[in-house]
Parts: C-alpha cells; structure tokens; sequence
C-alpha cells in the first residue's frame, strides 16, 4: 500500500446524499460488541490510521449509500464531491472448506459454542475455535483484504473504501454472523454443520453393542411399608444429598432463539424481543426468590 498524503489532494466537500446510511456513533470507537470491535481493531492493523480518520467522517455523515454483503465480498456505493456516487468494493478470503470443516469440527465439540450458536447468539471467545482449527476469522494479514475505488484517489484504501470498513463493523452488531458469511459461509450452513456433527455424536454406533444392565433389585410394594414411609433407610448407604445449582442460563431464551418466531406472528416489537423480555424478567423474579432478595 503507498503512503497517503492528504496535501497532494484539494479538499472538496462532499455532497451530503439524502438517504445515507449514518453511523450509530457520533464520536469515539465504532461498534458496541467485541466483535465488532475486534474487526475495526484487525482493519487498523492493516490500514494506516492517517487514511482511515476521514472515512470517519464519511460514515458518520451518511456518505455510504448502500452495503451489499455477499461470501467473500462487500459492494457498495459512497457520494463524493462528484454527481456520481463512487463504486466500493471490498474482497476479504474467504475460508476453503477444508478449513470450515475443522473450525465446525471444534465448535461442535464444545457445548457451550454449539448452544450459544444455535441459539443465534456469537460466543465471546469464538476466536477461539478458529485458533484451534488454526485459521483465523477475522482478517490479520495484508493479503485477505483487496480493495477497489472508482474514486481518483490513487491511495488504496481511499476515504470511501475505509468508510465502508466502519459502517460494516456497524452491521456486525447488529447481525455477528455476517462475519461468517464474509468468510464464506452463512448462517444456515454453520447452524446444519453443528446439528449434524451434534446429532452423530450423539447417537450410538450401529454396530455397537448395547451395554447389560444389571436384573433389577426387589422391590417391596408401597402398601407394606407405610408404617415406615417417613423413615431412613439405613441401607441405602450411597445415597448423597441432593445438590442445586442456581444461577442465570449461559443462554437467554435458548429454546426461542432456536426454534425462532411463529409464523402466525407479525406484531411488533417482535416475537423474539418480547419473549426474550419475558425470560430475562422470570430469570431475575427466580433469582430474587432463591437468595431471598
């Protein structure tokens, strides 16, 4: 990449489209959630920071006009100074199956990954099942992003490609797994990757023998031993006290996050804000009775 020199460039104003699309954040870091974060953080690795300040301004003053997500490829359009806006289009490697095969290899063998994924929810150290596959999902080297500007600009990348780049850590808020889909594969073919490897290992071997069970002990009919219901059975030497863990699920909401919304449904909020309010309140009531609050 060459350096880029502002000087060698008039500053034209650009043209303020009326439907843009304007950042969340009107001044700090761009993107709520780690993995957006983690995203901007992989682009400033790789970009000089000199040429990603006006992108800055350019997303947040609705200079992009439209995001186009696809595997492996980001087009959009971004209003310049000219009439025209300028064509944007970002190419990120996307993973070979190979590759996404070890990564699901991983992620299905850890409960908590296949049940916050299934759920529809991104794990927060899901970099972590790519390390083990040892790829990595987030961008780290100059060669996994290509990137193109009809602008002038000879810089590469330019204001335009980086005001992309923020408004896209921007979308993964709001849908993390467009990160996948950016490296090759979307939501619905990771989900079926994890049901089948969940599902085959779950279920026996055909050619693998049941285990004997041992010939059931006798049991002595309720009705005989009534006069001694309420007392110990001192034989029953291995039986432990009953044991309880009391705490909030590791995933909110799981069962209607997996099945998703009813057809019938189409008020708003929707299905799924308003039963995800409803199991974070009975989490809390349930709570409070248990340690007394």
């Amino acid at each position: 990449m060459s350096p880029w020199y502002d000087d060698e460039f008039p500053r034209s104003k650009p043209r303020r489209p009326a439907d843009g699309i304007r950042a969340q954040t009107s001044r700090g870091k761009f993107g709520k959630s780690w993995w957006a974060s983690r995203w901007i953080t992989a682009l400033e690795q790789l970009v000089d920071t000199a040429r990603l300040g006006r992108g800055r301004s350019y997303a947040r003053s609705g200079q992009v006009l439209n995001l186009e997500i696809k595997p492996g490829r980001v087009d959009s359009r971004v209003q310049g100074s000219r009439p025209s806006p300028y064509k944007v289009r970002i190419e990120i490697t996307p993973l070979n199956d190979r590759a996404w095969d070890a990564v699901a290899d991983v992620m299905a063998s850890q409960a908590l990954f296949a049940a916050k994924l299934l759920a529809g929810e991104m794990p927060q150290d899901i970099e972590e099942a790519f390390a083990a596959a040892r790829v990595s999902l987030f961008p780290d080297r100059s060669g996994d992003l290509v990137t193109n500007c009809s602008c002038p600009d000879w810089a590469n990348p330019c204001k335009h490609v980086a005001a992309v780049y923020y408004l896209l850590g921007e979308q993964f808020d709001a849908d993390p797994f467009l990160i996948f889909q950016l490296r090759g594969r979307d939501k619905e073919q990771i989900m079926a990757a994890l049901r089948a490897r969940r599902a085959t290992g779950e279920t026996a071997a055909p050619e693998q023998a049941a285990p004997e069970r041992p010939a059931p002990e006798p049991v002595v009919p309720l009705e005989q031993r009534m006069e001694h219901f309420w007392e110990r059975d001192d034989e029953a030497t291995d039986t432990q006290p009953a044991r309880f863990a009391i705490a909030a699920p590791l995933v909110d909401a799981a069962p209607i996050k997996r099945l998703g919304s009813p057809p019938f449904w189409s008020g708003q909020p929707s299905f799924m804000t308003l039963m995800s309010q409803a199991y974070a309140q009975i989490t809390r009531a349930a709570l409070d009775v248990a340690f007394g609050e």
